[in-house]
């Protein structure tokens, strides 16, 4: 990864957009649990893992290489994305608060439950604007066809009032909100992700990989800007030219103060 992202930062920005949105540039797997009746041990578990770098990361890190822990990522896909936001928010249990802070924050088409009723417990969102407390920049990452039924037997993967506007519009500035207009909740996984799974989900018809290459550009783009590279070109870029990704972005929102 270090290589190609030192080259796209000398890049100008409409070409280093072009570029991160190529394959390669980030190789990205998602993995997704539809249904669940609680967060609270994914949300310990991420806790655990996070309290683990300081100590355990080096030990597993090539010869020559340094972790920069000042500048921590997190990101989750659907329920992931609950997930993400869920320890961002300092909802782990007292026992495994984390003692790392987070630079930047991604949700992937994230979902907070089945409905507004029927929240995903810990229950995050308010239904107030600006409400969660982050003191880093957001990104949020929604799909078109992601609050749409596959069929009359299955609900929507990502039902409104829960799913990815939601999230934007509870977070406060400076944050981000991008839509993949044209695909579905689970159209960023792997070719060879179950089909019981994937059937389940409204499903765009064009090219899988052009998504995947398109969430992996928007999540490189706004990680560079977030931790302080190339001076956030590529994400301005982005954000001021959608027709730079390979396939259509609507809406492309942000709120920076």
């Amino acid at each position: 990864m270090a290589a190609p992202v030192q080259a796209m930062a000398a890049l100008e920005p409409a070409a280093a957009v072009t570029s991160v949105f190529q394959p390669g540039k980030l190789p990205v797997e998602f993995h997704t649990s539809l249904i669940s009746n609680s967060d609270a041990d994914d949300i310990d578990a991420a806790a655990k893992v996070t309290n683990w770098l300081p100590e355990g990361l080096p030990s597993v890190l090539p010869v020559g290489v340094d972790a920069d822990l000042s500048r921590l990522a997190l990101a989750g896909h659907s329920r992931g994305g609950h997930t993400a936001f869920s320890l961002a928010l300092g909802r782990a249990t007292t026992t495994t608060t984390t003692t790392l802070n987070f630079s930047a924050l991604i949700g992937i088409d994230p979902v907070a439950g089945t409905g507004r009723s029927s929240q995903l417990p810990p229950a995050i969102l308010t239904y107030e604007p600006s409400s969660f407390a982050f003191a880093s920049p957001v990104m949020v990452v929604g799909t078109g066809l992601g609050g749409d039924r596959e069929n009359a037997l299955f609900p929507p993967c990502a039902p409104p009032e829960v799913n990815h506007a939601e999230f934007y519009y509870e977070c406060k500035p400076p944050c981000y909100h991008i839509v993949v207009r044209d695909y579905g909740h689970l159209d960023m996984l792997d070719d060879d992700a179950p089909k019981l799974v994937t059937c389940l989900c409204k499903q765009g018809n064009s090219c899988k990989d052009v998504m995947r290459r398109t969430v992996a550009g928007i999540m490189v783009a706004f990680l560079r800007s977030a931790l302080g590279e190339g001076g956030g070109e590529d994400l301005k870029a982005v954000l001021g030219d959608p027709g730079l990704a390979p396939t259509t972005l609507n809406p492309v929102e942000y709120r920076l103060e």
